[in-house]
């Protein structure tokens, strides 16, 4: 259970026990509810990642989303996921651990994934009503056998339990100042350090998408968000969305 004290927090916290989905409440009580609201809890029984895939979320990780509100140009909307990711990566290496993230939404350590990002929202053809941002953290949760090849905890790359109310302090704190210079307009800023921790860059990548299977090397990011990947024929082609794989030299 998380020990939460709200006025350390600096802002309201939603806490439960268990719930279906952090992100499906979020965006329920999304319209009423003021910026910077978290919802967290010690269980999701129907937790999700992207093409609603099923996130396992048993005791002892770290299930949480947080609304906003930010007053910018859709365009810019898709950046809140490198946000996160540069939260996660940031708090990760508080503790020790070097974090690296896979376009567009997944953090990685010892090329398993230990995080998972989903951002949902309600926008207008010229404004945003709301965004919810999940996060979905491994800590001290016990990974499946069936994942073991493909998933880790904190607490699995330590090799003990971590306090689980610090890590998400942490998280708060960097997400807080990421998201302030994202408010700030600083962009470029926030994707030259997304690159910095990328474990995409330079790589040969298969990319799978709705309608077609691309391989390549990605060589970078646009200020779009989209991954830029050089195909075998030289030709540079943005993808947008996808499920992206690697091979890891």
């Amino acid at each position: 259970m998380l020990d939460i004290n709200t006025e350390i927090i600096g802002r309201k916290v939603i806490y439960l026990q268990e719930v279906e989905s952090t992100n499906e409440l979020a965006k329920k009580i999304a319209p009423q509810e003021e910026e910077g609201t978290i919802i967290v809890a010690d269980i999701q029984r129907r937790g999700r990642g992207r093409k609603l895939r099923k996130w396992i979320s048993p005791k002892g990780g770290l299930w949480m989303s947080v609304i906003l509100k930010p007053n910018v140009h859709l365009v810019h909307i898709t950046k809140l996921v490198f946000v996160s990711a540069l939260a996660v990566v940031e708090t990760l290496a508080e503790f020790g651990i070097e974090g690296k993230i896979k376009w567009p939404n997944d953090v990685l350590v010892n090329r398993k994934k230990i995080c998972g990002i989903l951002s949902e929202g309600k926008y207008s053809t010229d404004s945003v009503e709301y965004v919810v941002l999940g996060i979905g953290l491994n800590v001290n949760n016990e990974i499946p056998v069936d994942l073991l090849d493909v998933a880790i905890s904190m607490k699995d790359v330590l090799g003990f339990r971590v306090p689980l109310v610090e890590v998400f302090r942490n998280l708060l704190e960097k997400l807080d100042k990421w998201y302030l210079r994202y408010l700030d307009g600083q962009y470029a800023l926030i994707l030259e350090e997304w690159k910095a921790y990328s474990a995409v860059i330079g790589k040969e990548v298969r990319i799978v998408g709705d309608n077609e299977e691309i391989i390549g090397t990605a060589v970078d990011v646009s200020d779009d968000g989209s991954l830029i990947i050089a195909l075998k024929d030289g030709t540079l082609k943005k993808i947008y969305y996808g499920d992206v794989s690697l091979r890891f030299s």
